[in-house]
């Protein structure tokens, strides 16, 4: 490990605590909290015989920047921790940080489906499970923190990112957050991100969101309330600008709101590289972890201290967030290692392949000779055509800081290959589509995969400089060749690997990924379609994709449509299990799909600066008074399901403050075994405020002629107005709708009477 050479190792200026020794270390601050002893005096007991250098140690990451950089460029983005603020002489391992969200990003791990496809389950029984796994696979191999819970708002589906999000809905981000959070914090520390506002990527280093208070408080920030409310051990800033200052030196954002008003206890750590302009302004505004290198607080921090610009209560403030952090993880955690053996385990991958299938929305399933064409009958199915240009690739989801290399990814074909053995496959994934139509026409059914892979969106990785050369500034100066050959990749926009179609490397290219500029097909996805279903009448359209997509130019042509999503390492298993009724289609949409761009909010990829308010997704179609292509909340299934009944009980006590629940009965009329997500909405009807808002949603499985009762914990923060600095409810009588989704017209109705 490099020291950071500036600064030496002085006496510490805060009055010695005399109860302990000097060979005090990091276990003996665990060893006090076991014995009864506080946190805050075991934190401060250890901080007491730390050096100022050893202090300043745990300010930003343990390796030399430009080292580090060439890692992730030239060979993988975080293939092994990031270490940050490891003292062995006190026996303190630091912060060990993998990436996520859709698996452990380190080495070679599980990969889920992206945050999306869970999403889509309405499930969060079950992404706890997701996170639980998550969290064992990185404690195996060496990580103790996990940086993969992201919860940012999709304003608009062209955000090249939105697949590592849940939805567009605050209700749905706090509940799955909370829940991957659950699931992780059992083996890793937790991170949330990236706080806030963050949903563009072209534009994320330099774009200055301009937000009002009701906005901020009502829709852009709950979620992350609520991560902080359940015990999140950290918060990542995000690289975007918040009312002209940058969220990794926000007063407002990191200070004000985060710890002032919520009370937040654990410490901030930046986005990578570009997280803040201001080394000294990041500390003395609330940023405490510099990430993931050494960079901008080893060249500026010594000498701020020196001249007064920065006292070393501010060093110290941070340095206790941090330690009582880890002490506390250490406490309820231990220090045991599970075996490797639960990596890329049977169950985790069984478990990757129920995530990946729960997730798929079933959006059509139209009759075909007086029958819905799906589920498949293999007893029925001798041909089977499979075509497009993802087929048979393994499309897990973009290329950036939330990859995933599994051991093993099976494909669409290859996992229906593997469900009909008896049937004839014919594969057809050059992306011709004369070849498409000729294997279509000599099938029983077509399944056509069509949507977007790791070049059409995703995040992008590092900027361009030619038009952000601010951000060179950031970077410290290169000292011998092997540096000098790092900034050049970078800032010559030099290939390195990523983004270039090889499959034989795994290292990152500038300016790699982006925002969609497009929210349709590509040209020749949609030729495809529409040669297929000119020769067969049994399609399915199988969509790869985290965001909305417009479909009015080709919907009509096909008599059933999956969101397959990037459904992760079992996918075509997945995918093999809902055509063929393994498992049913009970996947909803997330977020709203629109008939037009027309129905979205404005964004510009480019923008420097822009404003953000409530009107988005489902919310801006119901202003518009505009419906949806598929509304919020919607999706088929292969059974039917009713409800029965209504019941409010305002106050349960289990659920504490801001919370009622809402009963009801869920009939499943069909012949077959399903699963029904019941939805609660609140109708509120005053000025400038949305029409229908998400409160509560819980997924039942339910066998053929079963009824349960659904008890759906639902909030009433939703149906509050920023006011000042508190919250006060819009009206003091709602009317909720107990609905399949947003809008549904068989929804059941009652009111509540709020205090």
């Amino acid at each position: 490990m490099m020291l950071k050479e500036p600064v030496a190792k002085v006496a510490v200026e805060s009055p010695p605590d005399h109860s302990v020794t000097e060979t005090f270390d990091f276990d003996d601050a665990v060893r006090m909290v076991q014995s009864g002893q506080t946190l805050e005096r075991a934190t401060h007991a250890l901080l007491a015989v730390m050096t100022r250098a050893e202090r300043l140690w745990l300010l930003d990451g343990d390796e030399l920047f430009w080292k580090g950089l060439r890692g992730i460029l030239f060979d993988r983005y975080n293939r092994e921790a990031f270490v940050m603020g490891a003292v062995p002489r006190l026996k303190i391992s630091g912060i060990r940080f993998t990436d996520g969200p859709r698996g452990i990003v380190m080495h070679s791990f599980t990969c889920f489906p992206v945050s999306m496809a869970r999403g889509a389950s309405w499930d969060v029984t079950l992404e706890q499970r997701v996170g639980n796994a998550i969290g064992l696979e990185g404690r195996a191999q060496g990580a103790n923190f996990f940086a993969g819970i992201c919860v940012n708002l999709p304003r608009h589906p062209a955000w090249g990112r939105i697949q590592e999000t849940y939805g567009e809905d605050p209700a749905l981000l706090g509940e799955f957050g909370l829940a991957l959070h659950r699931g992780v914090r059992q083996h890793l520390m937790t991170c949330v991100k990236h706080f806030a506002l963050n949903s563009m990527e072209n534009a994320r280093f330099n774009v200055d969101v301009q937000v009002d208070d009701a906005a901020l408080h009502e829709v852009y920030l709950p979620h992350f309330r609520q991560l902080v409310e359940g015990g999140v051990s950290s918060v990542m800033s995000s690289y975007n600008s918040v009312r002209g200052e940058f969220a990794g030196q926000n007063h407002e954002l990191l200070n004000d709101i985060l710890r002032q008003e919520w009370g937040f206890g654990g410490f901030v750590l930046s986005d990578f590289i570009f997280g803040f302009r201001d080394a000294v302004k990041s500390i003395k505004n609330g940023l405490d972890v510099e990430a993931p290198f050494q960079q901008q607080r080893v060249l500026h921090v010594p000498g701020a201290l020196e001249r007064g610009d920065l006292a070393w209560s501010d060093i110290d403030r941070s340095c206790a967030r941090i330690l009582r952090v880890q002490l506390e993880h250490a406490v309820r955690t231990g220090r045991t290692t599970p075996d490797s053996s639960v990596v890329f385990c049977d169950q985790h991958r069984r478990l990757a392949r129920e995530a990946a299938a729960r997730g798929m929305v079933l959006l059509k399933n139209d009759g075909v000779s007086d029958c819905p064409l799906l589920p498949l009958d293999p007893a029925k199915l001798h041909t089977l055509a499979i075509v497009g240009r993802l087929a048979n690739r393994a499309n897990t989801g973009d290329r950036g800081s939330s990859a995933v290399f599994a051991p093993k990814v099976v494909t669409f074909y290859e996992g229906l290959r593997a469900a009909l053995p008896d049937a004839k496959i014919m594969l057809q994934d050059t992306d011709n589509v004369e070849e498409a139509q000729k294997v279509a026409a000599m099938a029983d059914v077509v399944l056509c995969v069509v949507g977007y892979d790791a070049m059409d969106e995703g995040e992008y990785v590092v900027p361009s400089f030619a038009d952000q050369k601010e951000l060179l500034d950031l970077l410290p100066p290169t000292l011998d060749r092997d540096e000098t050959e790092v900034r050049a990749a970078i800032e010559g926009q030099k290939s390195t690997g990523f983004g270039s179609g090889s499959t034989d490397s795994d290292g990152l290219v500038p300016g790699a990924g982006g925002d969609r500029r497009s929210l349709r097909l590509r040209d020749r996805d949609v030729d495809i379609i529409r040669a297929v279903t000119a020769v067969s009448s049994r399609v399915i359209v199988s969509v790869v994709a985290a965001g909305a997509v417009i479909m009015d130019d080709w919907l009509d042509r096909v008599p059933a449509l999956l969101m397959t999503w990037y459904s992760g390492g079992e996918g075509g298993h997945a995918l093999a299990d809902v055509l063929l009724g393994k498992v049913d289609a009970s996947g909803r949409m997330p977020f709203s799909m629109p008939k037009s761009e027309e129905h979205l909010p404005y964004f510009d990829i480019d923008a420097s600066k822009i404003t953000y308010d409530r009107w988005f997704g489902q919310r801006l179609l119901d202003k518009l008074g505009v419906v949806a292509q598929f509304p919020l909340g919607y999706g088929l299934s292969y059974t039917i399901f009713a409800l029965e009944g209504v019941t409010i009980d305002a106050s349960p006590p289990e659920w504490g403050l801001d919370c009622f629940a809402v009963r009801t009965t869920v009939v499943n009329t069909g012949s077959r075994p399903g699963r029904h997500v019941v939805q609660v909405y609140g109708t509120p009807r005053v000025p400038d405020f949305p029409t229908r808002v998400l409160l509560g949603f819980q997924s039942l499985a339910l066998d053929s002629n079963q009824s349960t009762l659904a008890n759906v914990k639902c909030s009433t923060r939703p149906l509050k107005r920023r006011s000042g600095n508190r919250f006060i409810f819009v009206e003091r009588m709602v009317v909720i709708e107990v609905a399949a989704y947003a809008g549904d017209e068989a929804c059941l109705r009652a009111c509540i009477s709020l205090p």
